[in-house]
């Protein structure tokens, strides 16, 4: 009897051995995964949630591929980033997409985390540089009852994401990143707001001289030009007198779009005040900078504007082409800056002195 009771005293002690040894590892686990979540809500930026999640959660799980899909239909957030001076092309892992219909079969309903084998005809889009995935884990993130992405996680071991396991921490870690992401855009979009012209939606004249002093330095380091595109809107006080400010607004927002339909997204576009807009374009010659402009100038023109009252507005600017290249010694960026605009203003006058809707180089 009393060998019976110290079998059953040992069965128990190892059985209480193997649940404080669970519950720590528990523990460890919850930590591990808290911190994981913080790192997400702490980021301050686009830029530095991306870095958490694409390159801080591929660490952390020890997986061979995380990649986070947004739906980005009016590619706001590429803009946000672009206005960050954030190239997508340094997160390759986080991919962008107009519609989420088509990129995966599970996105046709998917209210909660999917875990299964990873199946190239069905998984490629979402792991485009991955290779030998054998499970994935395919999150989504939903906020105010719409899918607004997914969070996907691959592994080369089967085993790691399978059908059977429980995703309640899956499913928790996808509800942190949808609002980490919201806040992160929300940030930028607050602070784009105190740059950003409301009529346009180009930057605004603040935005335009930090900027410029961002990019002569840039030149100046790289041993390169920056271009300055001073556009003026011809007879835009004509347009107002004769068919209200409404028509002024459309005009100018016409113009905007037309011209930001032939720069790229390297360059830096502004609103410069009343019917001036500035494009800084850096690192092209004086020829290209005569042949972005003359572009310019012909698809501002190339169709009438139609306003309310069935009438029609034919649109035209001058250009004013301007280009500076520093050498290293040179230290005054704000004088540098003021040449720079005052030397685009000047090509400007002639443009206009000249008969308008053309374009003059400095």
């Amino acid at each position: 009897m009393s060998r019976d009771l110290e079998n059953e005293t040992r069965e128990l002690r190892a059985r209480i051995a193997a649940l404080v040894e669970e519950a720590a590892n528990n523990e460890r686990l919850l930590k591990r995964s808290q911190q994981r979540e913080l790192d997400l809500l702490k980021a301050d930026n686009l830029r530095e949630l991306f870095e958490a999640i694409s390159k801080g959660l591929l660490a952390s799980y020890g997986l061979e591929a995380v990649t986070l899909l947004l739906c980005d239909p009016q590619h706001e957030i590429r803009h946000l980033l672009i206005a960050d001076h954030v190239s997508t092309d340094d997160f390759p892992n986080v991919i962008f997409t107009d519609s989420m219909v088509g990129v995966a079969p599970q996105f046709n309903a998917f209210h909660k985390p999917w875990l299964g084998p990873y199946m190239g005809c069905d998984h490629q889009l979402l792991f485009p540089r991955a290779e030998s995935l054998r499970s994935v884990a395919l999150i989504p993130l939903r906020r105010n009852e719409r899918l607004q992405g997914s969070l996907n996680f691959g592994s080369s071991d089967e085993k790691r994401f399978s059908r059977h396991l429980a995703t309640d921490f899956l499913a928790h870690l996808g509800v942190i990143a949808s609002f980490a992401i919201e806040n992160a855009v929300n940030r930028a979009r607050l602070v784009r707001s105190g740059l950003t012209d409301f009529l346009t939606g180009w930057h605004n004249r603040r935005y335009l001289h930090a900027r410029l002093k961002e990019e002569l330095a840039r030149a100046q380091r790289q041993g390169s030009g920056l271009t300055c595109l001073l556009i003026d809107l011809d007879k835009f006080k004509q347009i107002n007198d004769q068919h209200g400010h409404l028509a002024g607004d459309m005009a100018l927002r016409e113009a905007a779009q037309r011209v930001d339909a032939h720069i790229r997204d390297s360059d830096a576009a502004a609103r410069f005040g009343g019917d001036e807009f500035v494009v800084l374009a850096p690192g092209i010659s004086p020829e290209q900078a005569g042949a972005l402009a003359e572009r310019i100038r012909a698809a501002v023109c190339e169709s009438p504007l139609e306003i309310p009252g069935g009438k029609s507005l034919n649109l035209t600017v001058s250009i004013g082409v301007a280009g500076i290249v520093l050498d290293r010694n040179h230290s005054d960026l704000k004088a540098a800056a003021e040449e720079l605009l005052a030397e685009a203003d000047a090509a400007l006058y002639r443009a206009k002195q000249n008969g308008r809707n053309r374009v003059e180089l400095a």
